[in-house]
């Protein structure tokens, strides 16, 4: 929503409209009050609202496990060893796409964020084929593409961030730190200047 006019956005209204006492009228200290007609709102919408929301650690954990598992499941997912092909030919990826029988659609995930050249070069130009590090993965883009291509190596990776997500015992100390902050701070001035 956006915002509205409080009292003190309005222009006039600086005096009071007449005396506080003896006229027997109501006791009033501006015409802008949210009363009067031209008055301001009271309490009104203050701008745009931002609808943003962060799902809590084990949503997204239980999210990115799930879609995995359905991916598995619908043999959507495929490993390769890794991400080396011979051309930088954009029809090369195509055919092998087609030849292996993967979907339109194409999510390659490898562990680095720093991809071969060859296929960050053949697909560049290919709108349905996307590339994406482990970091990155997440529920969207999973349901987004018919087929995930996954590394060896970023299977390894996912295996292990998982298995930690799962098995993680500090959820509660780290979510009283996201709220509340650290509870107590060691200055560490000695390490930064030389004793005398």
């Amino acid at each position: 929503a956006l915002g509205v006019k409080e009292m003190i956005h309005w222009y006039g209204g600086g005096g009071k409209p007449w005396q506080q006492k003896g006229t027997g009228r109501a006791r009033h200290g501006s015409t802008r009050s949210p009363q009067w007609v031209q008055g301001g709102k009271a309490h009104g919408p203050r701008g745009p609202k931002s609808n943003y929301y962060m799902l809590s650690y084990h949503l997204r954990v239980y999210g990115l496990t799930h879609t995995l598992t359905m991916k598995f499941i619908q043999d959507d997912i495929h490993i390769v060893k890794d991400l080396e092909i011979p051309t930088d030919d954009p029809q090369y990826v195509l055919d092998l796409i087609e030849s292996r029988g993967w979907g339109m659609s194409t999510l390659i995930v490898d562990n680095s964020d720093i991809f071969p050249t060859n296929i960050t070069a053949a697909t560049d130009d290919i709108r349905h084929v996307n590339l994406m590090p482990v970091y990155g993965l997440n529920v969207k883009s999973m349901l987004k593409h018919e087929t995930l291509v996954l590394t060896e190596s970023a299977v390894d990776q996912i295996t292990k961030k998982i298995i930690f997500a799962l098995n993680r015992t500090d959820v509660e100390d780290r979510k009283r730190l996201n709220s509340q902050g650290p509870t107590e701070q060691k200055l560490k001035l000695e390490q930064h200047r030389p004793l005398v």
